[in-house]
């Protein structure tokens, strides 16, 4: 199993470098997260959009990326420049630099040309907290705000699939809540009783799913051990599953601003991973996010 962001980087060359087509790529920390990436011989990017400012960000920080520049100067269109070259597997990835994350969605889920697939676009992140022994990974940080209980199933299986890939074989996945106790005038935990129920019934493959379990019991054996909560995903979850996008992305930007934490997030269920990162994250949660892009990506 793979435990650390070097195990997953050692995974990520272990397959070869591979093209990433990086949309707006005018930015400078972007541009600097690419550059421990191809140093490291992971990724070779293709760079889309402002030709001079992404020359004079590259002379400004003396960073040899050895990449192919597309002159392109609207948002819109270099999303589908990029979008098609993965598309066309020209590229086996995909890189939000700087535009709106709609315009890049958009693209990617262009019925002529994108990068649709069977499964529900879906943000997965996953921290590697200083005292945890392993990752955790949190959905859904970036892209569905409400889910309904069948998005979560499918935000479910998303996260399962990456989970596989880095060697969980069968993944604890813990549906969050404010309690733990099923109550009619909470949706989230009628979701999580139901999702459970349907992981018992084989509906959902691949892991262990229960619920609701608030976050303490989630993560922490003595916190479920001091509620009397038993079961094989408490205190021990893998994967969590946030009842909406604001309680994953207030969880998110903790675990991102206020732990010692090395972290990374990427959008899965479309034909080939995409890096998604907030403008605040780090040059090195961008170089994960590559990394971890790279582990997953189709060859």
């Amino acid at each position: 199993m793979i435990t650390t962001i070097s195990q997953l980087m050692e995974r990520a060359k272990k397959r070869g470098t591979q093209k990433i087509a990086v949309v707006c790529a005018h930015d400078e920390d972007v541009l600097r997260s690419l550059r421990k990436a191809v140093e490291e011989k992971i990724v070779k990017p293709v760079l889309i959009g402002k030709t001079k400012e992404i020359k004079k960000i590259l002379e400004k920080y003396s960073l040899k990326l050895n990449a192919e520049i597309i002159e392109c100067d609207d948002d819109a269109k270099s999303a589908e420049i990029a979008v098609r070259m993965v598309s066309e597997n020209k590229a086996q990835m995909l890189m939000k630099g700087l535009l709106p994350t709609s315009i890049l969605l958009k693209a990617a889920l262009n019925k002529e040309w994108g990068l649709r697939s069977s499964s529900l676009l879906s943000h997965v992140a996953m921290f590697k907290p200083e005292h945890y022994d392993r990752f955790i990974i949190l959905t859904d940080a970036g892209i569905n705000i409400a889910p309904d209980v069948m998005q979560k199933k499918a935000m479910i299986e998303n996260a399962v699939k990456a989970a596989h890939k880095l060697d969980i074989e069968k993944p604890r996945v813990a549906l969050l809540a404010a309690v733990e106790a099923v109550n009619p005038s909470m949706q989230a935990t009628i979701d999580a009783a139901v999702l459970s129920k349907m992981n018992d019934r084989g509906q959902i493959k691949g892991c262990l799913v229960d619920g609701p379990l608030a976050m303490d019991n989630a993560v922490s054996v003595a916190a479920a051990k001091h509620k009397g909560i038993t079961g094989s995903v408490a205190g021990k979850a893998d994967i969590l599953i946030a009842p909406s996008i604001d309680v994953a992305n207030a969880i998110y930007k903790t675990l991102a601003f206020l732990s010692e934490c090395q972290y990374a997030g990427i959008v899965v269920g479309a034909s080939a991973p995409i890096v998604l990162t907030s403008r605040a994250d780090s040059p090195d949660s961008k170089f994960n996010s590559i990394v971890f892009a790279s582990a997953l990506a189709v060859k």
